[in-house]
């Protein structure tokens, strides 16, 4: 059977004549005579792919290999592939030698940007908590001009019997106020939950929880921490009373701190719910700052949990009428504590119980979540509602818990986006002076503590909205970006870093021009190796000649309601800084520093577990 030969001919070999197996030519010879037909049968024009087969078979094979070749998958010329590879190889030997000379020829790195105005001013405020110290003085102190003091503090007072060694003076004098003193390092460890990332990239991150972990250790002391049920609470050390005629006491003496040998009594309370809440929320937001040390954070936990379920149980101010904190810090009420300190212990520990109770109805009601009054929205030392309400405004911003929950922590939303509109000059909810300062106490004296809380709350919730995808919020039909509120914000720090009719710092240390006269003892005096009687100190204290010694990082009581200062030593309501006053400072100078946020949005919800809302309850069964 015949079959075509797809190149032109026939399959078919023809036999020698004889046929049969008898076919005498070699296969040599069969060989030559295939090549011969095959030859033969290009009759006719071949296509390039026919010409390319019968190519490998002439006798210009070899130079077609010589001139071009094989790499598998394709033919190139050899001419071509020569070159390429040259040119690679030369290419490469070239960027070899850039890469030899950058690696060991020495060249200068760019300098990082200067840090920001708010940065510079960070790295000062700090420095205050430095110099308030009490107890022993760490040997890497940067403040040359304070010793340890107070060694003495609890242990002298045989009343008590207690080691009180450690925490912070309070401001200028030497009494160490625990009411303020905890609500400082609760705004401190507020910040660094935050803003953890920015305190590191400021190189403050350490320093800062170096800062809390001084008052928290101290704080510990000052009730039976290891136990689970307490009945007292060491409210104050010293006694700043004056009324009862020329005794020695922290008021009436003006002599270092490291020189008192006046006593020093302590004040136990038996029923004080503001003091315990206000101590559990600086412990619990403490136990979120140290989480990366188990131990301690448990600590703090069970000290926290201690100290609310006595202020819950024992209810009473800690500052009773004629008592010695109610001439200083005074507290109105513990009602505004119990929503602060359930947030931060249910943000501690994830236990909702914590969470009913910050956000029950009548707790609020009598916090005075539903009135408005003159001091609705001012965050203190002494009142700390919208600073837990900007708390709950968190939670429902991230996590959004639902039922049973949502009702109140939407009316905590609303009202702290209300608190916010009431921040903004347009609104007239609050006075500002000409030079632009807000004033949250009403004219009243010492007004920067105010403007800094109110600057941090603002940066934060403006953080916050930004966080959680939400370009800004409404005051009425009104639409106001996030920026407004940092606007805001940013405004009143300028204006204490400088930016007022005075053109004063009111940050020590900070520029060029700034008090000089700090209403401060241990600044006030030289450290010559005398010790100056109570009496002796007062020539110190009223000199008309700067202080001998600065105290860079203290942000002082502030101007009058018309943008006046006065630096006299004398007059406190211009030249005191207070811990609280410096602690907002720091959250709203870190909240506003290096880049436009920083927010860190998950570390505080880190102990709470997998929420998914509780249904609501079902309805009444049917009645006919």
């Amino acid at each position: 059977m015949y079959s075509r030969d797809p190149w032109g001919g026939p399959l078919e070999i023809a036999a020698a004549a004889g046929g049969g197996g008898g076919d005498s030519a070699t296969d040599d010879d069969r060989s030559r005579n295939l090549q011969d037909l095959d030859r033969a049968a290009l009759s006719r024009q071949l296509d390039e792919t026919q010409q390319s087969w019968l190519l490998a078979r002439t006798g210009d094979s070899g130079k077609m290999k010589k001139r071009y070749v094989d790499l598998g998958c394709f033919v190139v010329s050899r001419k071509i592939f020569f070159w390429t590879a040259g040119t690679l190889l030369g290419f490469g030997l070239l960027i070899g030698f850039i890469l030899l000379i950058i690696n060991v020829v020495p060249h200068r790195h760019p300098k990082p940007p200067p840090p920001d105005q708010y940065t510079l001013a960070l790295h000062k405020a700090l420095l205050f908590f430095n110099a308030q110290r009490s107890g022993p003085i760490p040997k890497h102190s940067n403040v040359s001009w304070r010793g340890s003091s107070g060694m003495r503090d609890g242990l002298s007072d045989n009343a008590v019997r207690k080691n009180l060694v450690g925490g912070y003076y309070d401001a200028g004098d030497a009494i160490k106020f625990n009411f303020p003193m905890s609500f400082a390092m609760t705004m401190l460890s507020w910040s660094v939950v935050e803003y953890r990332d920015k305190y590191d990239s400021a190189g403050e991150l350490q320093h800062v929880k170096e800062i809390i972990k001084w008052g928290t250790d101290y704080l510990l002391k000052t009730f039976n921490s290891s136990a689970d049920t307490i009945d007292r609470i060491a409210a104050q050390v010293g006694q700043g009373d004056t009324s009862k005629g020329p005794n020695p006491n922290d008021h009436y003496c003006w002599v270092r701190p490291e020189d008192i040998e006046y006593p020093r009594p302590v004040y136990e309370c038996h029923s004080c719910s503001d003091l315990a809440a206000e101590m559990a929320a600086a412990l619990a937001s403490a136990s979120i700052v140290f989480k990366d040390n188990r131990k301690y954070s448990e600590k703090l936990i069970h000290g926290a949990r201690t100290l609310f379920k006595y202020g819950r149980e024992q209810r009473g101010r800690y500052s009773p009428g004629g008592s010695d904190p109610s001439l200083f810090y005074n507290s109105t009420s513990y009602w505004d504590e119990y929503v602060w300190g359930g947030a931060w212990l249910y943000y501690a520990t994830g236990n909702s119980s914590y969470l009913q109770l910050a956000t029950t109805r009548g707790i609020a009601k009598h916090a005075g979540a539903f009135w408005g009054g003159p001091d609705y929205g001012v965050l203190s030392w002494d009142n700390k509602l919208v600073a837990a309400q900007v708390l709950m405004s968190r939670l429902r911003l991230f996590l959004s818990p639902g039922y049973p929950y949502e009702e109140i922590l939407r009316t905590f939303h609303n009202q702290t986006e209300n608190v916010m509109c009431s921040y903004l000059p347009v609104f007239r909810s609050f006075n500002f002076t000409k030079g632009g300062l807000i004033q949250l106490n009403h004219g009243r004296p010492q007004p920067l503590q105010y403007a800094v809380n109110a600057a941090f709350l603002a940066s934060v919730y403006s953080d916050y909205l930004e966080a959680a995808d939400t370009p800004g919020w409404y005051c009425g039909p009104t639409f106001y970006s996030t920026e407004v509120l940092r606007n805001f914000a940013r405004s009143q720090i300028d204006y204490i870093l400088g930016k007022n009719p005075k053109k004063m710092s009111y940050l020590v240390g900070y520029g060029s021009h700034y008090p000089k006269h700090v209403h401060h003892r241990g600044a006030s005096i030289p450290k010559n190796g005398v010790k100056y009687t109570c009496k002796e100190g007062w020539k110190w204290r009223d000199t008309k000649k700067p202080n001998p010694y600065t105290l860079v990082g203290a942000m002082v009581a502030g101007p009058d309601r018309h943008d006046g200062f006065k630096d006299e030593r004398t007059n406190y309501n211009y030249t005191e800084p207070t811990l609280a006053g410096n602690a907002g400072l720091v959250a709203a100078l870190v909240s506003l520093s290096g880049l436009k946020t920083g927010l860190d949005k998950n570390s505080i919800f880190s102990a709470i577990p997998p929420m998914f809302p509780t249904p609501p309850p079902p309805p009444e069964a049917w009645r006919p």
